[in-house]
Order: structure tokens, then C-alpha cells, then sequence
């Protein structure tokens, strides 16, 4: 590796009075040579919270074994989540929006206190999308994002399902329009395997619009969490940001405000949810682009949606 792809990390691992640092790094798996080589960080969503990140695990496992091929040292670190489809009706719902912030900032504090080359975001909730993008444009080190990966369709005799057919089903059990058979089928089938919420909602809008950014590769946001090509895609994604922490790329130089257009286009024509607004102006925020709540009209008015997803 070339001095420039451990140029930040060289700050704790060089010269005679960093011998503390080294012991300790030692301890968790460096060697010699180790410390000449870029210092890659695996900020992980996992939880056994929710099923969106509960098949994280994996895939952060995936990210550390294709960085080390790749010539990196890589070091995984967690971040916390708030699973809104639990939360909804309850007081944590408070605490939902906060944890955007939480995130990035707790991807910022692990990143920047031990002067990390570069890292690799890996979330499958709907706050981890845009808290792992707030961050990298905040610290602007290469990094790249990988989604978790949206959920398989369940099904309950004939009917395809996803987590807000549990959510009618109260409704109409409620209302006596269904029956006691049918509301706990639909429950105990809604979600079948791990993976994000299956529609447009905002996990999926989120990771759509931050491939459309160029800050994940192209399809990773169409792949589902337990498909063997999810995690491919990560250790594609891991090559990928070495040769970006190689090359000293990093996310303001690709996040343009015509980038935004795109990924407002692609959340225009599939339909997104309006959480993008939310996100993407504090995005913008972070990345110093003027980027306003009339610039969604804008893209609105140029164009149409085109599908209605539920992936």
C-alpha cells in the first residue's frame, strides 16, 4: 500500500511514541505489517432487535474477510437502532428521529477517534440509511454505504405479504371484517426471513436514492438480505472503497447537487417515502449543497412516477 492509503491512520500506528498504540492494536489481531496498511472501519447496524438488521452480522463478516484481501485492516464497530414498525404507538417513537443523529454521530466518533483510512456503513433500518450518509459527508473520508437488504415477500393462503399487512389485519380484526384465523396467519407470516420492510418505505427509498447518490454500487439496493448475492455485493463494495482510500476519493466528490437530482428522480418515479425530505435536506446540510424543500417540488413537477413497489 502507498503512504497516502494510511495517511490518517499513520497518526496512531508510526514512530517510537506510538508503541502504546501498537501494543494495544496488537491485542485485537495486528501485526508488523499490519501497521503499514490502511485502517478500514465496519460501522455494523447489527442488532437482534427487528429482522431489518438482525442479518447484518454476516454480512459485516463478509465486508472484514474482502478488506483484508483487499490489503486493508479492518476494524468493526457498532451503532445503535430504533425500529419504528415496533416503536409506532409507544413512547420509543420519540426517540426514532434522535437516533439519526445518534448514528451518525456515533459513526463519526469511532472513525475519527481512531483516525480510520476510510469505512464501510452497513444498516438495514430506516434511520441507519440516512445516519451512516450524514456522516460521510460530514467527515468526507472514503467510505462507501452497503444495505442490509429488504425483507422476502411473506404470504398467507393466497395473499402476498409484507409488515403493513399486519397492520390492516388489526384494523379489520377489530372491525369483526376478519377472521380470528386469518389475523394470525397474516402475523406469524408477515415476515418471513430477516431484511428491511418490504415496500417504498423509508429504508428502501433511502438505500434506492443513496445508489442513485453514487454512494453504494449499482443494484445493491435491489437485492434481498438473505439472497447469497447481498453479500457479494459487500465484498464488492469492500474492494471497491479500498481503491477509493487508494485514490484519496471521498464522498463530496461525488455527491454534487446534480447527484441530489438524481436521487430525488429515482425517489420521484418509484414512488418513495416522504421521509426522503427529511433526510435529504439534512444530507445536503452536511455537505454544504444549497438544497431546499422547493427543490422536491422541482423534481416532482419534472417527473412522473412510473411503478408502485413492494419489493
Amino acid at each position: 500500500m502507498s503512504k497516502k492509503a494510511n495517511h490518517r491512520s499513520s497518526t496512531i500506528t508510526q514512530g517510537v511514541a506510538r508503541s502504546p498504540n501498537r501494543a494495544m492494536l496488537r491485542a485485537v489481531g495486528f501485526t508488523d505489517t499490519d501497521f503499514e496498511k490502511p485502517i478500514v472501519g465496519i460501522a455494523s447496524g447489527h442488532s437482534t432487535m427487528n429482522p431489518c438488521n438482525a442479518g447484518i452480522g454476516g454480512l459485516a463478516a463478509r465486508a472484514e474477510t474482502a478488506l483484508r484481501e483487499a490489503g486493508a485492516m479492518p476494524q468493526t464497530f457498532g451503532f445503535p437502532t430504533v425500529t419504528d414498525g415496533i416503536s409506532m404507538g409507544t413512547d420509543g417513537m420519540k426517540f426514532s428521529l434522535v437516533s439519526r443523529e445518534v448514528i451518525a454521530d456515533s459513526i463519526e466518533t469511532a472513525v475519527q477517534s481512531q483516525c480510520m483510512d476510510g469505512f464501510l456503513a452497513i444498516g438495514g433500518c430506516d434511520k441507519n440509511m440516512p445516519g451512516a450518509l450524514i456522516a460521510m459527508l460530514r467527515m468526507n473520508v472514503p467510505s462507501i454505504f452497503c444495505y442490509g437488504g429488504t425483507i422476502k415477500p411473506g404470504r398467507w393462503k393466497t395473499q402476498p405479504l409484507t409488515i403493513v399487512s399486519s397492520f390492516e389485519a388489526v384494523g379489520a380484526y377489530s372491525a369483526g371484517k376478519m377472521a380470528k384465523e386469518d389475523f394470525e396467519g397474516i402475523e406469524k407470516n408477515a415476515c418471513p426471513s430477516f431484511g428491511a420492510c418490504g415496500g417504498m418505505y423509508t429504508a428502501n427509498t433511502m438505500s434506492s436514492a443513496i445508489e442513485a447518490l453514487g454512494l453504494s454500487l449499482p443494484n445493491s439496493s435491489t437485492m434481498a438480505n438473505p439472497d447469497a448475492e447481498k453479500g457479494d455485493s459487500v465484498a464488492r463494495s469492500a474492494a471497491t472503497l479500498v481503491d477509493a482510500v487508494i485514490k484519496d476519493r471521498k464522498p463530496r466528490d461525488i455527491v454534487t447537487k446534480q447527484a441530489i437530482e438524481n436521487a430525488v428522480a429515482v425517489i420521484m418515479a418509484t414512488g418513495g417515502s416522504t421521509n426522503a425530505v427529511l433526510h435529504l435536506l439534512a444530507a445536503t446540510h452536511a455537505a454544504d449543497i444549497d438544497w431546499t424543500i422547493d427543490d422536491f417540488e422541482r423534481m416532482r413537477l419534472k417527473v412522473p412516477v412510473l411503478c408502485d413497489l413492494k419489493p
